[in-house]
């Protein structure tokens, strides 16, 4: 499958918008600034398909992308942000659990750790709450690149540790970095598989 060919179908400010999406839907989210936007261009191999931001809370709207019509890449708002308004925050975090919820279409959700830092409670709080929901996840960590090998595996180790109190079995995972392109592939080419294409 060509990420390539990827282009943007739409964006939605509110789940019940969202009904001429036919396709299978494999969406990202994250907390703000893990990277979740670049590593969506990344596998599209374009630089500004998703829109990244230094600043939090830049993903205000649901964003889907198509991929020929097979399947779509759904780029959701970021949590745990703090530079944003309480009320901001609010609806933001409304029409996350809204869509992961109530699509009809999702096939799994990422959720991104950032592989540069310690396990973040807010990361397995969230985990816990879209178990807890029935939503299906999946585990990419991101910016694999930014500290030494060693600190990066104890990192990870250290997540997966915490994610095994509350899953019977660990989410399928990926380990990645949108800077070098490591593991990019690895991730496209278990969605195209999902969808019986390669």
């Amino acid at each position: 499958m060509n990420f390539g060919k990827a282009k943007f179908f739409r964006s939605y400010s509110h789940v019940d918008q969202i009904k001429d999406s036919k396709t299978p839907e494999f969406a990202f989210i994250g907390r703000s600034n893990v990277g979740k936007s670049s590593l969506i261009n990344a596998m599209t191999m374009k630089r500004d398909m998703a829109k990244t931001s230094a600043k939090p809370g830049k993903t205000q709207l649901i964003n889907f992308f198509n991929i020929e019509h097979h399947l779509s890449l759904v780029d959701l708002p970021g949590y745990g942000y703090a530079k944003v308004s309480k009320k901001l925050r609010e609806q933001f975090e409304g029409l996350i659990t809204e869509y992961l919820i109530q699509s009809e279409n999702l096939f799994i959700v990422f959720v991104l750790i950032d592989a540069a830092i310690p396990p973040q409670r807010i990361d397995l709080e969230f985990l816990e709450w879209c178990g807890s929901n029935k939503v299906p996840v999946g585990i990419v960590f991101t910016k694999t690149d930014k500290k030494k090998p060693k600190e990066t595996e104890a990192n990870m180790r250290a997540f997966e540790a915490q994610l095994d109190l509350y899953f019977e079995e660990l989410p399928v995972t990926f380990e990645t970095s949108a800077s070098t392109k490591h593991g990019v592939e690895t991730l496209g080419a278990w969605i195209a598989e999902q969808v019986g294409l390669e």
